[in-house]
């Protein structure tokens, strides 16, 4: 017994299975490109909480330092340039970002402060260096020509006929740091403060 096939199955020359390959070559490549949109998001998400940590990490140099001009903190009273608290009582000089070269280099932050200031906490693998510097253009006493000072303006009130007393000025300070962690991380962050002269 012979069976005959239809004409039209023996002329079938395969073009399904070629459109259903190209097909599953877009599926492939699509799958490939939504693969690394997550990766890069993935990525992007774990930098952004390193960085925000960094942030958080830096806060507790800034309470430090502040201590130290309070009362009779070891700053409160500075003016000449104290290395052992990483006190400078000039400005520093600063690349074009703002950030003092004596944290972008240890050799030059050798001559501002001591590497065992820094505030290193090993179970989170965070290291914070920070630098304090005047932004006056001589040691000594606090000059209105030779630093940056902020008046306070007098409180509000009635007039009266004779002029105000002067408003007092106070001296800026900035505090700048570099707070390092995991993965080679850094963040570099500034501050600026005033003492009453």
């Amino acid at each position: 017994m012979k069976i005959s096939m239809p004409l039209r199955a023996t002329r079938q020359r395969g073009v399904i299975l070629l459109f259903c390959l190209i097909v599953l070559v877009i599926l492939m490549a699509g799958s490939v490109a939504v693969v690394r949109s997550m990766h890069t998001s993935l990525a992007t998400a774990g930098n952004l909480a390193f960085r925000r940590d960094l942030v958080n990490q830096g806060e507790r140099a800034v309470s430090l330092v502040l201590a130290k001009f309070v009362g009779s903190g070891t700053l409160a009273d500075a003016t000449d340039d104290l290395p052992g608290e990483n006190f400078k009582a000039t400005k520093l000089d600063t690349n074009t970002q703002g950030v003092p070269n004596a944290l972008l280099n240890d050799k030059t932050f050798a001559t501002v402060g001591k590497a065992s200031n820094d505030i290193t906490d090993t179970a989170a693998q965070v290291s914070i260096r920070y630098v304090i510097d005047r932004l006056c253009s001589n040691t000594g006493p606090a000059t209105s020509t030779g630093c940056v000072q902020s008046s306070a303006a007098p409180a509000g009130g009635t007039v009266t006929p004779t002029p105000p007393p002067a408003a007092p000025t106070a001296t800026i300070y900035r505090l700048s740091l570099r707070v390092s962690g995991p993965r080679d991380t850094q963040v570099f962050m500034q501050s600026t403060f005033t003492k009453p002269d």
